[in-house]
């Protein structure tokens, strides 16, 4: 897939950040947004949701990319995440193979408030995932 163009990751970053305004952590006070580009250009947004169940937490990654399922879509080229901090986060293993079940050579986008972006690709941030199908092949695709 094609990398994001500037005009999609704009409206990534827009999206996200719009998202982590919602996000409910009182217990780190840490808000996320992140933004998935699906293939058809539609994007679907999602923010973390802490718990006092520490373990139940659902990251901004994990929770736009249930959104994009539930809307139906599969194919993904960018992640964009969002972090109110001075440097650029990236995300979690388990939202990595989360994701990389369904596209392994996603773009991974991570902005801060600060001028720093990070960009890189999920295959290179989760080496030798788990995997039960070939690379590239999703099971419900």
């Amino acid at each position: 897939m094609p990398p994001p163009t500037p005009e999609q990751i704009a409206a990534l970053e827009k999206a996200a950040r719009q998202a982590a305004r919602h996000s409910y952590s009182p217990y780190s006070g840490f808000a996320v947004g992140a933004a998935l580009l699906e293939a058809g250009g539609a994007i679907s947004a999602g923010c973390n949701v802490e718990n006092a169940s520490y373990g139940l937490t659902l990251c901004a990654e994990r929770a736009a990319l249930c959104q994009a399922v539930a809307r139906g879509h599969r194919r993904f080229t960018a992640l964009l995440l969002y972090t109110p901090t001075a440097t650029p986060t990236i995300p979690c293993g388990a939202c990595r193979q989360a994701l990389l079940e369904f596209v392994p050579d996603l773009t991974v986008i991570a902005v801060c408030d600060g001028p720093e972006r990070w960009i890189a690709n999920l295959a290179a941030l989760l080496p030798q995932a788990f995997a039960l199908t070939k690379p590239g092949e999703t099971p419900h695709a």
